[in-house]
């Protein structure tokens, strides 16, 4: 389902500003309460006694595979155990979800964990209940016309460059990787070319010469020959070789505010996804996929299972942030945007929090 809210210019360009866009938005001081959220223990009432709540989810693709748990722990019954009626909005830029939890259109968001640095350096407050994602899940794909004389992003320079959008998780990611690679962000040409098949009407269109995408769109490309696979941010190794660290991705966030008041549903709705990556830890790809929308398969069940298997070393074991990773993401973003760079002194601990997932039943 595709899902919009109204126009919200002030929130777009705050967000804007975040991801390294041109506007600055005033001032506006983080609230006592979104600090408490951070810190304080989180409610733990027993679902089967608490009372029904209803909560909406927004998701920056729900049928991407770096979303998977979203829509599973739904297949799963998860949110219904904890007594929960959750809608599951489908947003296909991450950026696009966190415009609309900032301004409270939405409960929850599910989306990049970079994006809470960014709305902190710009003065608001979202904070990460549950990380899904212990590695971004994404892969840079090449044209094939590009494939004989680009064999990594020291070859970037002067080339269209895909990302999802401007300002996305996948545009951070590919600028954290020109940097790396010895260039200047300006090298480069970045172009939003969307996901599935915008992404590869894109690249066979000549649009873009490089970009980046998530199962199981890789595996289409690779099976028509369209793209070709340049870097692998699945894995732990190729997501360090790639970018210098570990770089956790796609979690699930709240406005500070809203957690400090709504702490029970919280608790609930992080102890559903973390029984969810557990689940998935214990069941193969295969079962993974037969709990979720055929249409999620793109026709190709065989391939869905495939790109699944390739990539689970993705997901989260337990919901827990990374140790360090909140450090080298605010690293890399000091490097290129904008408003981290004129507001180093982020207090990191408004951007997650682990009580949640550590009381999870």
């Amino acid at each position: 389902m595709r899902f919009r809210f109204p126009a919200l210019a002030l929130v777009t360009s705050l967000i804007a500003a975040g991801c390294g866009g041109s506007a600055t938005p005033g001032p506006v001081a983080a609230t006592a309460a979104g600090t408490a959220a951070a810190t304080a223990a989180p409610a733990t009432a027993a679902p089967a006694t608490a009372a029904p709540a209803k909560v909406s989810i927004m998701v920056g693709g729900l049928n991407k595979q770096i979303y998977l748990p979203n829509k599973l722990t739904e297949a799963l019954g998860h949110f219904k155990d904890q007594n929960l009626q959750v809608d599951l909005i489908d947003e296909p830029s991450g950026k696009d979800t966190t415009v609309e939890v900032v301004a409270g259109n939405v409960d929850f968001g599910s989306g990049s964990y970079d994006h809470t640095i960014d709305i902190a350096a710009a003065g608001k407050s979202i904070t990460m209940v549950t990380l899904l994602l212990q590695e971004p899940g994404e892969f840079v794909m090449v044209s094939k016309q590009k494939a004989s004389t680009v064999k990594s992003p020291k070859d970037w320079k002067g080339l269209n460059v895909g990302v999802t959008s401007i300002g996305s998780g996948t545009h951070t990611l590919m600028r954290a990787m020109v940097i790396k690679a010895g260039l200047n962000v300006a090298d480069v040409n970045f172009v939003a070319a969307g996901a599935g098949d915008t992404f590869i009407a894109a690249m066979k269109q000549g649009k873009i010469d490089v970009g980046i995408t998530t199962q199981p769109t890789v595996l289409r490309m690779q099976k028509t020959g369209d793209g070709q696979l340049l870097v692998d941010l699945s894995k732990i190794e190729t997501t360090r070789a790639a970018l210098g660290g570990d770089y956790p991705f796609i979690s699930v966030f709240a406005r500070a505010d809203y957690i400090a008041k709504n702490k029970d549903v919280t608790q609930r709705v992080v102890n559903a996804y973390v029984k969810t990556l557990k689940w998935i830890a214990t069941h193969t790809p295969l079962e993974i996929a037969e709990k979720l929308p055929a249409d999620y398969y793109g026709g190709d069940k065989d391939g869905y299972v495939q790109a699944l298997k390739d990539s689970m070393g993705m997901f989260s074991p337990d919901g827990k942030m990374t140790k360090g990773a909140p450090e080298f993401e605010l690293s890399l973003l000091s490097k290129f945007n904008e408003n981290v760079q004129k507001n180093p002194k982020i207090d990191l601990s408004t951007t997650y929090t682990d009580e949640f997932v550590s009381a999870a039943k």
